[in-house]
């Protein structure tokens, strides 16, 4: 479904991206983990567009995407959550949902004015928008404006705005972070639900081990831009290179 070869970025003489292949299947959730400064998501900005590669490539399903920017990828089937936030921060929360279902229904030629037609008329668009909002717990705020929302519930949006679009890749990254412990299990529950989708890739970077275990089909691991392990959670938790580079355990110290 989704690969990058060789996937490089220079900044001056630093590379904060080395090489990187890796190939992503759908019905699978990749776990990308390694140390801060590692270039996890300096490697999720190269493949939904963000950062424009020195070297390298990006696919979706044969198609070459390294040209293309980030709303291109968007519109190929690659959704990464951060890029969707405040889509119109002083609309409502159901409305800026509706607003993502009707524009990935009706197709990139029939945007721009038609998105603001009267939302009566398009009532299957917002039953749809309503089941998504249930889905992520935001129904009791649907009709507050983004811009006041919340961290936690930003974060919920996210989700929610992606859910829209459909994506055949769901990209999170740290998709819990500055949420409360009561906030938390509605995003992962979430992505547990996406994940029984075999048509779906799903690619995760998070710093808790907890759910990484728990979630994580597969594990790569970065340290200083280059991927250094790969493979079944247990098998690369319990790597010699694991433990000293992203748990910070010595040979002498295990």
């Amino acid at each position: 479904m989704l690969a990058t070869k060789d996937l490089t970025i220079r900044f001056g003489g630093h590379v904060a991206v080395n090489a990187v292949s890796c190939a992503f299947a759908p019905g699978t959730l990749t776990a990308i983990v390694g140390p801060n400064g590692a270039g996890k998501t300096t490697y999720f900005n190269l493949i939904s567009g963000q950062l424009k590669a020195s070297a390298g490539s990006v696919r979706l399903g044969g198609r070459e995407l390294t040209g293309l920017a980030p709303s291109a990828r968007t519109r190929a089937g690659l959704g990464r959550a951060f890029q969707l936030t405040n889509l119109f921060p002083g609309l409502s929360v159901l409305e800026n949902v509706r607003l993502a279902v009707q524009a990935t229904r009706e197709g990139p030629h029939r945007r721009g004015l038609n998105l603001w037609s009267i939302w009566s008329d398009h009532r299957v668009l917002t039953e749809r928008a309503e089941a998504i909002l249930e889905a992520v717990a935001l129904q009791e705020r649907r009709g507050t404006a983004v811009a006041s929302l919340p961290h936690g519930d930003q974060r919920k949006l996210e989700v929610a705005l992606l859910m829209a679009l459909e994506p055949q890749v769901y990209m999170f990254d740290e998709p819990t972070a500055g949420m409360g412990h009561d906030e938390a299990p509605v995003i992962l529950n979430l992505i547990r639900e996406l994940k029984k989708d075999p048509t779906k890739t799903i690619l995760l970077v998070e710093h808790k081990m907890d759910v990484v275990r728990e979630l994580a089909d597969r594990i790569i691991v970065l340290t200083n831009g280059t991927l250094v392990a790969d493979g079944a959670p247990a098998e690369v938790i319990a790597s010699p290179v694991v433990q000293e580079a992203y748990l910070g355990v010595t040979k002498e110290a295990a």
